[in-house]
């Protein structure tokens, strides 16, 4: 039997080696379709994106046909180069260069040479696609925009790249992917599947027909529909407001967290980043570090929240038990809080309580309210990290989760945050004064600033701020349901809502109320400086405002930031009054206001920020064309110190 066990072993051995190889060549064809094979071509039908719809079902963007020219490089014959450029429009250094490219990838597989060509580029070189072998054409589709707002919302249609192509086996050279906004954040779902066809050829490379009649074939899956929870017209009419203003706007539905409207200016039309101009369009964009169209102020800007973090301060003082409604303080015009150090203030001075020191914004009540929190504990480390943790619980200091693939988590300062500063000496709450009024070591993103107060409009909670409202088949992540509770306890928001509703009507809003609704807001102004050729220069203080309504049941919240905009009833205060009867009505009865801020322009104002080169304005003259607001601004460092 020994005898036998080895024979037999080799024999079965080489029965299943035999068996396996006759499986493989003759059976099973899915190693010939993965192998760079001569003798079959493949063919991808790329389907349609998914439509964009607004809250309300307004179609926002939809698709147009675009062809690309492919090429294989190894079937290139006889190519008459100058005829090809000249129906192109191309030079033959492009024409080489292409070419080199498509080999690099691959001499055998088709690659992009020459994408997005429009109706009429394809007429003309269909006529002319026989005489050149190797070329043909792959039917796309392009995003149409039917609105002109909203390009920081969509994002873009580009070319993958290489590392991607090599990173994820679903893209091929030339695929298309979406980029920023929407489109990146829903690439999986919007892009849908596309479809695969392999088609056998013969000794002479002419196709003869499906490899085994279609079996490995694919149909094209097209994407799936999304639903935005952006309201177009307000967003549209958001947008005209900020026209040569430079900021952000943020509304979002308190009970739910749906973003309404996310405003960035300047912004640009979306429709310049399709077709061929594309990648024109877009360096121009990219190279723009005066405008910056392609910074999303409302999710990236930091900026000292100044007077609007009143709220905050007071909810932590009223959670910790250091004051009360009735709590009082004077008010000197300022406050002295130190030997040599004085705060200045607007309010007109005297007795304040919580109520009156919100709606006349008394930087002297909520300094004494600070000092009162930090006070409350013998280590001020400690009690830092306390108040911390409450202005954390309102979304301060983190990213929020929310479902755009860009942000900033702005800063919620802590005990390290001061031991790093003042690594030689103690500090107290005197030290850091300036976070009671907003103008200390916290920075805010417009995002931050909306969902704070609709934290505030829903007595303590919020949702994640998402603009995914409906996706045709499937369910929203449930991140965007769950309710986030914050530190303070409900009871204490009602007084804080009543000071805020008092803003409207006794404070410094008086002004922008607008009949028939109840607004509760907190006005801004913050100073900032900026180092101009060398030298600290103080600019025209930023306009900042934040509001929800109506006071009961709210339906909006929102936050304005208006760079060099000054007092924050000027700009940013009217903006707010405008945006939220807009949304709530539909319509505009404050035209006064209306008027005046659409034809109010900061660009003389942002001119002043700093010597531009004459060939920089005529290149910015040059841009208007694609810039929706024109807006003339470097970057500078904000460095905010008085608040009212």
């Amino acid at each position: 039997m020994r005898k036998l066990l080895l024979p037999s072993l080799i024999i079965v051995a080489a029965s299943l080696l035999v068996i396996r190889i006759f499986y493989l060549q003759v059976i099973d064809d899915s190693f010939k379709l993965k192998s760079d094979n001569n003798a079959i071509k493949i063919k991808y039908d790329y389907p349609e994106r998914g439509y964009i719809y607004d809250r309300n079902g307004k179609l926002l963007v939809a698709n147009q046909a675009s062809y690309d020219i492919m090429v294989i490089p190894r079937e290139l014959k006889n190519t008459d180069t100058l005829e090809f450029c000249q129906l192109l429009n191309i030079t033959k250094e492009d024409f080489i260069k292409k070419i080199e490219k498509a080999k690099i990838y691959s001499p055998r597989l088709p690659s992009v040479f020459l994408p997005q060509l429009n109706k009429s580029e394809f007429a003309a070189f269909q006529e002319k696609i026989r005489k050149f072998e190797g070329f043909y054409f792959q039917k796309r589709s392009l995003r149409d925009y039917e609105v002109d707002s909203g390009a920081n919302i969509f994002g873009f249609i580009t070319q993958v790249n290489e590392k991607l192509v090599a990173k994820n086996p679903y893209y091929n050279s030339g695929d298309l992917i979406g980029r920023q906004g929407v489109e990146e954040s829903y690439e999986d779902i919007l892009r849908g599947i596309k479809g695969v066809k392999y088609i056998q050829k013969d000794k002479y490379n002419r196709e003869i027909g499906s490899f085994k009649e279609g079996r490995y074939d694919t149909i094209a899956v097209q994407g799936e529909d999304i639903n935005l929870t952006i309201d177009a017209e307000l967003q549209k009419y958001g947008e005209e407001l900020m026209i040569n203003k430079r900021g952000g706007i943020v509304a979002i539905e308190p009970k739910t967290g749906e973003i309404l409207a996310l405003v960035t200016a300047p912004s640009y039309d979306p429709s310049i980043l399709v077709g061929r101009q594309r990648s024109k369009n877009y360096t121009k964009l990219y190279h723009d570090s005066i405008a910056k169209p392609l910074y999303d102020r409302g999710l990236l800007a930091e900026y000292p929240p100044g007077s609007p973090f009143k709220i905050l301060t007071g909810l932590v003082a009223l959670q910790e038990g250091v004051v009360n409604e009735q709590t009082t303080f004077m008010c000197n015009h300022g406050f002295a809080y130190a030997p040599g150090r004085f705060q200045r203030c607007h309010c007109g001075g005297g007795s304040r309580d919580l109520h009156v020191g919100i709606y006349k914004s008394c930087n002297a009540y909520f300094s004494n309210v600070y000092l009162r929190t930090i006070g409350k504990y013998k280590s001020s480390p400690y009690a830092v990290d306390v108040w911390s943790n409450h202005i954390k619980s309102f979304g301060l200091g983190q990213f929020m989760g929310y479902d755009l693939p860009t942000g900033k988590k702005g800063k919620a300062p802590t005990s390290k945050t001061y031991k790093k500063m003042y690594p030689d000496w103690g500090w107290s709450g005197k030290t850091i004064i300036s976070n009671a009024i907003g103008q200390g070591e916290v920075l805010m993103t417009p995002i931050q600033l909306a969902n704070m107060m609709a934290a505030v409009a829903n007595e303590g909670y919020y949702y994640t701020p998402h603009i995914i409202k409906k996706i045709e088949g499937k369910k929203i992540d449930t991140k965007f349901t769950t309710k986030h509770v914050t530190t303070i306890d409900k009871k204490y928001f009602k007084p804080m809502i009543s000071g805020l509703f008092d803003v409207y009507n006794l404070g410094t809003a008086a002004g922008l109320r607008v009949e028939g609704i109840d607004i509760c807001g907190k006005t801004g102004t913050a100073e900032n400086f900026a180092k101009i050729d060398g030298k600290r220069v103080q600019l025209k203080d930023h306009s900042i405002f934040v509001a929800f309504a109506p006071k009961d049941n709210p339906k909006i919240a929102i936050a304005i930031l208006v760079e060099n905009g000054g007092f924050g009833a000027t700009i940013a205060g009217p903006i707010a009054s405008l945006m939220i009867e807009k949304y709530l009505r539909k319509k505009i009865t404050r035209t006064d206001l209306e008027t005046r801020i659409l034809n109010t322009s900061l660009q003389a104002q942002y001119a002043k920020l700093g010597g531009l080169s004459e060939d920089i304005k005529l290149e910015l003259r040059k841009n208007d064309s694609i810039l929706k607001s024109k807006t003339v601004i470097p970057k500078i460092k904000i460095d905010s110190t008085k608040e009212n």
